[in-house]
């Protein structure tokens, strides 16, 4: 049986990040920047859901914070294939078995 997600559960990591460990930390965006080791300009744009989640950032924060960056990845890929279902009517191929 497949089982088909609604757009709304899939999560842009980078706000869903900000409401739960850089604002539960109280730290400022070029503190937060400075500590991943990345621009204040890069992680303000993934913050704020205007940048995708990098499997090397999704590293970052798991060296920094100790969530898994496989689990970070995976909201990533659900967000992203959420958005291209969403389009799907829109992508115009047929089944090579049909």
């Amino acid at each position: 049986m497949l089982t088909t997600l609604h757009p709304s559960i899939a999560v842009h990591p980078g706000p869903w990040l900000k409401h739960n460990v850089v604002d539960h930390f109280g730290l400022s965006i070029t503190k937060f920047a400075d500590h991943l080791g990345v621009s204040r300009q890069s992680i303000s744009k993934l913050l704020n859901g205007r940048q995708r989640l990098s499997a090397e950032m999704a590293l970052r924060f798991e060296k920094a914070f100790g969530l898994k960056a496989d689990t970070l990845i995976r909201m990533q890929s659900a967000r992203e294939l959420a958005g291209a279902r969403a389009q799907e009517d829109e992508i115009a191929v047929e089944s090579v078995g049909a």
